[in-house]
């Protein structure tokens, strides 16, 4: 195991779990409960923590997490469902008519 980052707060850290998670990329988020101990126990060794199952993971894990923080390049361009046809802006991963997610070939 490896640890990838810390998380500046557990709602942020489990966010980035479910993102590497559905990508595939075994991964556990540690110190979910830690700050509570918050002034008993330094503040950096409060912090959630993501850590990696297989350090090979850590390049697609950073972009990944890196995607998720910024979301789409400014003007990115828009995408049609192949569900529905409904045309989506670049931010949405799935068709807000028919639930059908972006193919990942589409961007």
């Amino acid at each position: 195991m490896m640890k990838l980052m810390r998380a500046p707060n557990v709602v942020t850290g489990q966010h980035w779990i479910n993102v590497l998670s559905a990508a595939g990329v075994a991964c556990e988020l540690h110190n979910r409960y830690l700050n509570g101990a918050l002034g008993e126990i330094p503040a950096e060794q409060c912090a959630p923590e993501l850590w990696l199952v297989d350090e090979r993971d850590e390049a697609l894990a950073r972009r990944l997490i890196d995607a998720a923080t910024n979301g789409p390049a400014a003007g990115a361009p828009a995408w049609r469902c192949a569900g529905c046809g409904e045309t989506l802006e670049a931010q949405f991963t799935v068709c807000w008519q028919c639930g059908t997610a972006r193919d990942p070939l589409d961007g």
